[in-house]
């Protein structure tokens, strides 16, 4: 649940946080009850358990704020929900915090404007309990080059790929390997390979020494097929730890 763990890290610090993700866990009671404020995210093929969620938090008397694709394409079908915090939340999210914390919230958040990924905080991992999953996921750009008929990364994300600093990368990766993850990691990127010339020279270099030494560390991530196209991409990325990679074909 990448997008409410990194959502996580922009809340307030003083705020208590819980994460209940719907793949591994059930929302129990318990947690309505220690919830002041419901934040849910939702993909469009979750639209139904979404209402579904969406009616529990309101009847126990919940604010709900949403965000994600579902809503953001939807909003206007969710009577429900209290608040949208719409496109992308470093730019939506402050905005709405601020209002909330003078007591004059707005219902709908929305921006055509793209963040800068250098500003977007590490992810809360520790809300996730680790041991539930089979792989971790990390985003280090969004956007893509192309305009696949199939796909609407670019409506949602643009066609410029937007990318983080290694450092910063690097600094989440270390966070998840302190908190003892050692299996499989997903780079959620909507086209890993959107910039070539920055992957090759200085992204997977990067990889490739952090890889060093540390068993069982393996990535995997989605690109488009002129990855073929690369040889020495393609080795510099499976000396960097990469195993597996999704294409889409229309």
């Amino acid at each position: 649940p990448l997008g409410l763990l990194t959502v996580g890290a922009m809340l307030p610090e003083k705020w208590s946080k819980r994460l209940v993700d719907m793949n591994v866990d059930k929302l129990v009671e318990k947690d309505l009850a220690w919830a002041d404020c419901v934040f849910i995210s939702a993909m469009v093929v979750q639209r139904e358990s979404a209402r579904q969620v969406i009616t529990r938090c309101k009847e126990a008397g919940l604010r709900v704020i949403a965000g994600g694709p579902l809503f953001m394409g939807e909003h206007e079908q969710f009577d429900d929900v209290d608040h949208f915090v719409l496109n992308e939340a470093e730019l939506t999210l402050p905005p709405f915090l601020a209002d909330l914390e003078e007591g004059v919230p707005k219902r709908v958040y929305e921006t055509s404007d793209f963040a800068d990924l250098r500003q977007t905080p590490a992810p809360l991992w520790e809300l996730a309990d680790l041991k539930r999953y089979a792989a971790m996921s990390v985003q280090f750009s969004r956007g893509c080059p192309f305009d696949c008929e199939f796909c609407n990364v670019t409506a949602l994300f643009g066609h410029r790929p937007r990318i983080k600093g290694v450092q910063q990368l690097i600094g989440e990766l270390d966070a998840l390997y302190h908190l003892g993850w050692r299996g499989r990691t997903f780079f959620v990127d909507d086209n890993f390979i959107g910039n070539k010339g920055y992957l090759k020279n200085q992204l997977l270099p990067a990889l490739i020494e952090w890889n060093k030494n540390k068993n069982g560390v393996q990535f995997n991530t989605e690109a488009s097929l002129n990855l073929a196209d690369d040889e020495r991409l393609m080795k510099m990325m499976v000396e960097a730890g990469f195993d597996a990679v999704f294409i889409g074909i229309e």
